[in-house]
């Protein structure tokens, strides 16, 4: 009767490590290039006539700061936040480490040859994972990366590698630490965005903190809130792992 109250002693023990992978919320938050800041104002405050503090945040998307995309975000009539189950809140977790690729080319995408690179040294991708693009883009001041036309620059998935993932190993969702699945550079139109959406799945964009977890072994949990046809909403994510 008592085992999942066990574990979740065992799990906020010294053996475990929780990782936070979540943009805090804020007028500085990082967000796609197409949007306008977040906004806050104070409504109510703390003075002889009032006993509590309230803010109203105004938020221009909700595909804003870390946050996840549910399949009607691109795809009319598809699944909404409202509809998304509570086990697909959970996942394990696979980290796919292209920084250093990413830091020589701005305009990097993760292809097909990186997955099964990844595999030969960590095993093949479970079905059902939450596949993780770390690119390192969240320790960036500048992530849109403008040249000097205006135009943004940073990584993004390959579409032929999402089709691998979903197709081959028949993933759960993924999530990357830019603003968007693909990279702006290649002109190709939210195709990997698109695919990714349609195939009925969700996707987190702008997570941060890729970098202190291991490849293999986390457990991930994208909480978001229950937004009534929402297709997109500000999330906290977070992932936990045993320490070796």
């Amino acid at each position: 009767m008592m085992k999942l109250w066990e574990f979740v002693n065992e799990l906020k023990s010294p053996a475990y490590c929780w990782v936070d992978l979540t943009h805090e919320l804020s007028p500085a938050t990082p967000h796609w290039y197409g949007f306008g800041d977040l906004t806050t104002e104070v409504i109510y405050d703390f003075s002889p006539d009032c006993i509590f503090h309230s803010d109203k945040y105004v938020i221009p998307a909700g595909q804003f700061g870390t946050h996840v995309d549910a399949p009607g975000h691109f795809v009319q009539g598809a699944r909404t936040l409202d509809q998304m189950t509570l086990k697909e809140m959970v996942y394990p977790l696979v980290v796919v480490d292209k920084s250093a690729a990413c830091a020589a080319n701005a305009d990097y995408e993760l292809t097909i040859a990186d997955l099964q690179e990844w595999e030969q040294e960590h095993g093949t991708i479970p079905e059902g994972a939450f596949v993780a693009f770390r690119s390192d883009w969240s320790k960036r001041a500048d992530m849109n990366n403008y040249d000097e036309n205006n135009q943004p620059h940073y990584p993004g998935w390959k579409l032929d590698a999402l089709h691998w993932l979903v197709e081959e190993r028949r993933i759960g969702a993924i999530g990357h630490e830019t603003a968007d699945t693909d990279a702006p550079g290649a002109n190709v139109n939210f195709a990997g965005e698109v695919y990714i959406l349609e195939t009925d799945r969700l996707q987190v964009e702008l997570m941060t903190n890729l970098d202190a977890l291991p490849p293999t072994g986390a457990i991930i949990f994208v909480t978001f809130p229950k937004v009534k046809n929402g297709v997109g909403f500000p999330a906290r994510v977070f992932a936990v792992y045993l320490k070796e």
